[in-house]
């Protein structure tokens, strides 16, 4: 009497594990790329918020040391050194309530600094300056 036996011996993966191995790798590089992503645009605008801070300070500063005549709208850009980086500044009197005799002296100075194709990014900052009166002996 002759008895077969039938063995099944599996050495591989079935399909069905490969799929599902190679839909976890898919979720996880996704995610990972995703992430390297983000990093990028983050570094950038850290980049641009640094950098503006202190073109804007330096701008500021020769707002605050022209004269009331030299104190005027204007823009322009901060040549080769920095490219791509460009300034406004707009300056009118501060209309606030209740300043009566100051009408005139004081100035508010709002300077935008912008980087990038159509404004892609922006810094703004503004500054009221006082202008004493006159004094005449």
């Amino acid at each position: 009497m002759l008895i077969l036996k039938a063995t099944h011996k599996t050495d591989g993966f079935t399909l069905l594990e490969v799929m599902i191995a190679v839909a976890v790798l898919t979720i996880a590089l996704a995610a990972v790329l995703g992430l390297q992503s983000r990093s990028l645009s983050l570094a950038a605008e850290s980049r641009f918020q640094t950098t503006a801070a202190l073109l804007a300070q330096e701008k500021m500063a020769e707002m605050i040391t022209a004269g009331k005549e030299k104190l005027a709208s204007d823009s322009g850009d901060f040549g080769d050194a920095f490219s791509g980086y460009a300034w406004r500044v707009t300056v009118q009197n501060a209309n606030l309530p209740g300043i009566g005799q100051m009408k005139g002296r004081l100035k508010r100075i709002d300077l935008e600094v912008t980087c990038g194709e159509g404004e892609l990014y922006r810094y703004d900052l503004r500054l009221y300056r006082f202008f004493p009166p006159e004094t005449s002996e």
